[in-house]
């Protein structure tokens, strides 16, 4: 074959992996209102940087008459290219090719692109859009799976992995996105379940469609699963874009530095928080006053609403916020929120990400339903997410740390680095009405007016132990300061503990309360 035939050939080659499945499945595709795999990627990557590996792989099985449905590549487009300028490895699988199904050269696809994202040490984002493990292929398809799970796993905490799901992901695939760090999703195309609909129905004879099974706002607001929702592919892939602007290409290497608009709008943050301990108020408010301006990047914010979690800039530098949230269960901490909560925090450590939590917590949420779910356990992660983190933590005490949710929410005994209270705090082991009802209980009844002297007692009682200056003279507070000295004293500690460095006893690994 000459120079000619032989180029002739290798451009044929190439469109025809370019097609996937064909025009007719690629027009269906677009008929479900989805872009196809390399559309995809197109939204994902810097214009005209993505570079496509592997494009021509093949399954080997004949069987069921899958010669006919083989085409190169294989069902999942891999390769590498610019996020941001910064390089990001991907895999996207193609609806259009056999459903999406993995089998066994579909999987050697993605694992090998997972190997060159973890030796090159920079950031993976796996788009997820298939109908499952490839039936035909048998064994092969699950041995595939496994090889994803186990590099999954490998990688974590060494680079950021990021799932996004745009189309069905059933079965044993849930749980490579179920491992990586962070789930994308887009509503009404993005389908999450272990097992579909119809086996729901003949198993336990209740009828769900997939949306309310494992539909994208089920897993964004339910179960926990997703971590970010979008309305439309195109708004999610560029959520991903947002996200891997506040994240370091892996666990050694500096966080990325972005410039924005300085705020700093703590002198309002008086008539945001109210001095009345029982109204509500938005805690985005509060961080919004000293980040940069529009910097907060939300995570979970469908889900555990009691707790905000996120990444924020200030002064360019990335933030991971963990919060309270007042205007949802009082700010209580609960089953969900625990494990909100610690999730993020150890997202944070693994990636030398510093720790800001502002605190307004009157206690881990009581009742026999969250004590028979396992509070007790769920409880104890954020205590062992806190304690075991080496970044910078710097805490703020806006108005309630009481009790056992104080000790957990990075108090200065569980490692907090820095501890600062406004003049408003309140730090005890709970609310003075709460106490006053167990240890004045006899004084009151014994009062000739046991309300007058119920409140006589909450008062002083109040006035005596319910303000930052009892912790600060035991050193558990190391500044009360004023709200509106609030981002100056943040940003001042964030610089001075940007060196820290912690050593711990060696181990293999801890032993989470999961």
């Amino acid at each position: 074959m000459g120079w000619n035939e032989a180029i002739e050939d290798l451009e044929a080659r190439r469109n025809t992996a370019k097609l996937g499945g064909g025009k007719a499945a690629i027009d269906k595709q677009h008929e479900k209102g989805k872009l196809t795999a390399r559309e995809r990627l197109e939204i994902l990557f810097d214009k005209g940087t993505f570079v496509e590996i592997n494009d021509l792989v093949e399954s080997r099985i004949d069987d069921f008459g899958l010669d006919k449905k083989r085409v190169p590549g294989d069902g999942v487009v891999t390769g590498y290219g610019k996020v941001n300028g910064r390089t990001v490895f991907a895999s996207s699988e193609d609806f259009t090719v056999i459903g999406g199904s993995l089998g066994e050269y579909h999987s050697r696809k993605i694992v090998h692109i997972q190997d060159m994202a973890l030796k090159m040490r920079c950031p993976i984002v796996t788009i997820n859009d298939s109908g499952g493990a490839r039936i035909e292929e048998g064994i092969d398809s699950l041995s595939g799976y496994s090889g994803i799970f186990e590099r999954n796993t490998i990688a974590s905490g060494v680079i950021p992995q990021i799932a996004v799901i745009l189309g069905p992901c059933s079965g044993g695939a849930c749980y490579s996105p179920a491992i990586c760090d962070y789930i994308f999703v887009v509503d009404e195309i993005s389908k999450m379940f272990i097992t579909g609909p119809q086996v729901v129905k003949t198993v336990i004879g209740e009828e769900l469609s997939a949306e309310e099974l494992g539909g994208a706002m089920a897993h964004a607001t339910k179960s926990g699963v997703a971590h970010f929702l979008y309305k439309s592919e195109k708004n999610c892939l560029g959520g991903v874009r947002e996200l891997l602007s506040y994240l370091p290409d892996n666990n050694q290497a500096p966080l990325p530095v972005k410039p924005g608009k300085s705020v700093d709008l703590c002198s309002n943050l008086v008539n945001i928080v109210p001095d009345n301990k029982k109204k509500g108020y938005d805690v985005h408010d509060v961080i919004n006053a000293m980040i940069d301006k529009d910097s907060f990047f939300e995570v979970q914010k469908h889900w555990a609403k009691n707790a905000v979690v996120g990444f924020g800039r200030m002064e360019g530098n990335t933030v991971g916020f963990v919060c309270n949230q007042a205007n949802f269960k009082g700010g209580s901490l609960d089953i969900d929120s625990s494990d909100k909560i610690a999730r993020f925090i150890r997202f944070c450590d693994c990636f030398n990400i510093p720790l800001v939590s502002l605190i307004d917590v009157p206690a881990f949420l009581p009742g026999s339903e969250q004590e028979h779910n396992g509070i007790i356990r769920h409880g104890a992660k954020i205590l062992y997410a806190y304690a075991e983190a080496t970044v910078p933590k710097i805490s703020l005490i806006m108005r309630k740390a009481y009790g056992g949710a104080y000790i957990a929410m990075n108090s200065k005994h569980m490692g907090a680095d820095i501890v600062y209270a406004w003049p408003i705090a309140e730090i005890a082991v709970m609310g003075g009405e709460g106490a006053v009802n167990i240890i004045g209980r006899r004084q009151i009844q014994a009062a000739e007016n046991p309300e007058e002297k119920r409140a006589q007692m909450i008062e002083e009682y109040e006035e005596k132990f319910l303000n930052p200056y009892t912790a600060a003279k035991r050193g558990f507070v190391d500044e009360v300061i004023r709200p509106d000295e609030t981002k100056n004293k943040i940003v001042a500690a964030l610089d001075a503990l940007k060196t820290k460095q912690l050593n711990r006893p060696y181990k293999k690994h801890g032993n989470m309360p999961l």
